[in-house]
């Protein structure tokens, strides 16, 4: 069981924090020889196939890992441009690890005006006036999960379809966006929430929206974490 995204979206549709807590899937991984007999290309900050469909790998595919290290956008997690990396005949033999794509920022913003917009639906539709419009969302794989406040604030989780204690979860999460940003003299309503602070260290960091498993409080909690402890945004 598991807690996939975490979305907040303002009163006009906008979207105003958005965290993953999830990699993508895995479905295929070869070992290649150069030179390299598909056909990737940068597509929207993503190496994607493009050309040449084999042993489960599709076209629109997304290269997730190479050599087992993680591939963010265009880059690997320690900092090699992919396509250069893998137009290098001396990086050969290669392990790729290919999946469905992360959303973009764009398609992140477009999804959820376009729930704004089924959330409103929902509610003319009903037959009954001051309904709540769309709470739940179910699919085979995961369920989504609405909360709108009083103000049109709508926090929204997916999860897996078997996890437990959601709303008590929609409901933290909105205690912790009126304490960490509502309380905050720096932040302007309906905007995007970045918070940044300073670790113990001295580096500055974003502040996330953190979820973790706590048996303490209950079977999700979150909060806003700079050097392990909460702090305000």
């Amino acid at each position: 069981m598991a807690i996939f995204s975490v979305y907040v979206v303002n009163k006009a549709g906008g979207l105003i924090y958005q965290l993953d807590s999830y990699a993508p899937r895995a479905e295929a991984e070869k070992t290649f020889s150069y030179p390299l007999d598909l056909l990737l290309k940068l597509h929207d900050e993503r190496v994607l196939v493009a050309f040449g469909q084999r042993d489960g790998i599709r076209v629109g595919h997304a290269v997730l890992a190479i050599n087992g290290v993680d591939v963010n956008g265009k880059y690997t997690a320690d900092g090699k441009e992919v396509l250069e990396y893998l137009g290098n005949p001396a990086n050969y033999p290669v392990s790729i690890r290919f999946g469905r794509p992360r959303l973009t920022s764009n398609e992140k913003l477009m999804l959820a005006s376009m729930f704004h917009s089924l959330f409103a639906i929902g509610s003319q539709l009903s037959p009954e006036q001051g309904s709540s419009g769309i709470e739940m969302l179910e699919t085979d794989t995961f369920k989504l999960h609405c909360f709108q406040t009083l103000t049109g604030i709508k926090f929204v989780v997916l999860a897996d379809p078997r996890q437990a204690g959601i709303d008590s979860l929609l409901r933290k999460i909105y205690e912790i966006y009126s304490d960490f940003a509502l309380k905050n003299p720096f932040y302007s309503l309906e905007m995007p929430i970045r918070g940044k602070a300073t670790d113990g260290r001295g580096y500055s960091r974003a502040c996330t929206l953190f979820i973790q498993p706590s048996l303490a409080l209950g079977p999700s909690w979150c909060g806003c974490f700079v050097g392990g402890r909460r702090q305000l945004c």
